[in-house]
């Protein structure tokens, strides 16, 4: 005889609760904003969440039943349109912002109404993040920013930034940084293009002249913006998982291309580089459905950066084999003017276009953290290494 063993209450409620918000969706017709929005008001948007703020305060594994479901009758997935905001702002706004904060910006950034961008590397102070000069000084109930941020993907549709300022001097380098949440159309604010060499911009220099911040939009304790900081980053390793989740494998293109070769140019030697990027890919493939499983299960540790490290530098020589297959063809490229991409899903590797994913590609190990950066991590926080004393 077998026993059924009966769902768990946080289980029940998160389909209870799933039930009702799919019956309301497939009554009245609805665009995605409101569906995103009705799935944000149900608890659903991240169950894990606090309740009120988008959640339930339940599991996080529970969110897959969720996201299989809404899938299942055709809503769109709102990560492929603001993965920064939503891979990386949210968990940070969700963990550390007040309730006032929560309530004025989770709903309106898992709408997409609102997107955001992270306002943390500068000219120096890019992988060692620790020495960044943009200060914030106290006037009464506000803060006065002047600075300059680098690197800041996105930035150019952005409404919304993630900041970190130095508030303190006169305190060790992890100490003295404060978060705030910045309006990116304040007085002072300026964005600035930066030019990649595939021609497009999706990066962008950003400049605070006198810019003011009300208290209220100070994330966490004063000087304590650090532990925001480290949080935040690994959310961004673990959404670099998610984001390429939403992408055509490059490994998929180098499995085309060698299937529509002559015989006569499918040499030895390109295959075994083929078979070398294809066994690697599936073992990162492997360790990314690890991180994956440990991100539902609440676990968002450092383990993404070893997926981090991988992917950059696979993708780089997986297109390295396409341009050494598709031959002098590789020299031909579209066009070489700047332009900036429109939203999220624009950015990144697209496939189709091998001379600009093999240009794009660069950014790999540098992007969303540097592979040294990556290397740093693992040895810290997974492996345990003791850190070389500075001189």
């Amino acid at each position: 005889m077998v026993t059924l063993v009966p769902e768990d209450r946080e289980a029940t409620l998160v389909r209870d609760r799933l039930a009702t918000l799919i019956r309301e969706l497939q009554r009245h017709p609805h665009s995605a904003a409101e569906a995103w929005g009705a799935t944000f008001d149900a608890g659903l948007s991240r169950v894990s969440y606090p309740t009120g703020w988008g959640g339930l305060d339940v599991r996080p594994e529970l969110q897959s039943i969720v996201d299989e479901e809404l899938d299942r009758i055709g809503v769109p997935d709102n990560f492929r349109e603001h993965a920064g905001g939503i891979g990386v702002v949210a968990p940070a706004l969700a963990k550390f912002g007040s309730d006032a904060q929560r309530a004025r910006y989770l709903r309106k950034l898992f709408t997409c109404e609102e997107f955001w961008c992270q306002l943390f590397s500068e000219p120096e102070a890019g992988s060692d993040l620790a020495s960044l000069r943009t200060r914030a000084v106290r006037e009464g109930s506000s803060w006065r920013v002047n600075g300059h941020k680098v690197w800041t993907t996105m930035a150019h549709i952005a409404s919304r930034g993630l900041l970190l300022a130095r508030t303190s001097s006169d305190q060790p380098r992890h100490g003295g940084i404060t978060a705030f949440v910045l309006d990116m159309t304040a007085p002072g604010v300026e964005v600035r293009p930066l030019r990649q060499m595939t021609g497009e911009a999706e990066f962008n220099e950003v400049f605070f002249s006198d810019v003011i911040i009300p208290d209220g939009d100070r994330i966490g304790e004063v000087d304590q913006g650090w532990r925001i900081a480290l949080g935040t980053l690994m959310e961004e390793r673990n959404a670099t998982n998610h984001f390429l989740d939403h992408r055509s494998p490059s490994i998929d293109e180098a499995l085309d291309l060698w299937r529509s070769l002559p015989v006569g140019r499918r040499t030895p030697t390109s295959r075994d580089r083929l078979m070398d990027v294809y066994v690697r890919w599936q073992a990162n493939e492997l360790m990314r459905a690890r991180g994956v499983a440990l991100q539902r299960l609440g676990i968002p540790g450092p383990e993404g950066s070893l997926v981090k490290l991988a992917s950059g530098g696979l993708n780089q020589d997986v297109y390295d084999l396409c341009m050494d297959m598709i031959g002098p063809a590789g020299m031909l490229y579209g066009s070489y003017e700047m332009g900036q991409p429109a939203s999220w899903h624009d950015m990144g590797i697209r496939g189709g276009d091998i001379p600009r994913a093999f240009l794009r590609s660069r950014a790999g190990t540098i992007e969303g953290g540097t592979d040294e950066v990556q290397r740093n991590t693992i040895a810290e926080r997974i492996l345990a290494l003791p850190r070389e004393p500075r001189p």
